[in-house]
This record gives structure tokens, sequence and C-alpha cells, in this order.
């Protein structure tokens, strides 16, 4: 899912989709569309290409990574608001999404860096590893 195009998507999920995230965080989709929001609003010149893709089943799995600059506060990042430092920030995700019966997306799972990214963004108190 790329978060682009919000409207257009909303019929590829599945009236139970549940998002399932680092760290415990958990959502619906409108949680998941309310996290693209800020990804739109606080990152300009936005990508998002995907690497290695596995289909085996009604599982998917990808890399994903998103990339942007960071120029208005991020409201969304793992620790909560963030005020923008313009760096180029990239997001390195592995997806995997399981369909329903159906062929909607019932869940995605993500992984990620998180301890990466907040360096990246710049997020007070994370110490460099």
């Amino acid at each position: 899912m790329s978060g682009e195009q919000p409207d257009e998507m909303v019929g590829f999920f599945s009236p139970d989709f549940a998002f399932h995230g680092p760290g415990g965080f958990e959502s619906d989709l409108d949680g998941l569309l309310a996290y693209f929001a800020s990804l739109r609003k606080a990152f300009d010149d936005r990508s998002i290409r995907r690497g290695i893709v596995v289909v085996e089943g009604t599982a998917i799995a990808c890399q994903t990574w998103i990339e942007g600059t960071f120029v208005r506060e991020f409201t969304q990042s793992p620790v909560g608001p963030l005020a923008p430092n313009g760096r180029r920030i990239v997001f390195d995700l592995i997806n995997v999404f399981v369909t329903d019966d159906a062929g909607r997306l019932l869940h995605e799972y993500v992984r990620t860096d998180n301890h990466t990214l907040l360096q990246e963004l710049q997020a007070p108190h994370v110490v460099d590893a």
C-alpha cells in the first residue's frame, strides 16, 4: 500500500482489515490511512518502491522503501510528533500482507528498524548505534 490515493484503495481492503506494526502498534484501515496522510503532509518528494515480492497462497511478502524530504512536522512518528529537519529520509520496511477469500487485504504486518529511522528523523533522546 502506498497511501497516495486513499479513496481509490478502500475497495482493496477487507472490512476486517487489521494493521500490525513495529513495537506492538495495531490499527484498523482508518488509522493506517491517517498514518499515510501524516507522511504525505510531512515529506515532500515522496517515493515508494517495492523490491523483492514473494507470493505464497494468501500471503504476499515484500521489501518496501518509502523516501521523502522531511519538511513539515511528522505527527505520527514512532515517538509522536517530530519537527522537520530538512533531510532526505528512507523508511526501510518488510511487509507481509494476508488476503481474504475475495483477494482483499485482511492483515498487514510490517517490520522495520525504528531505531535507525528515529536517528534519521533526528528524534530527541535517540542514541547513535
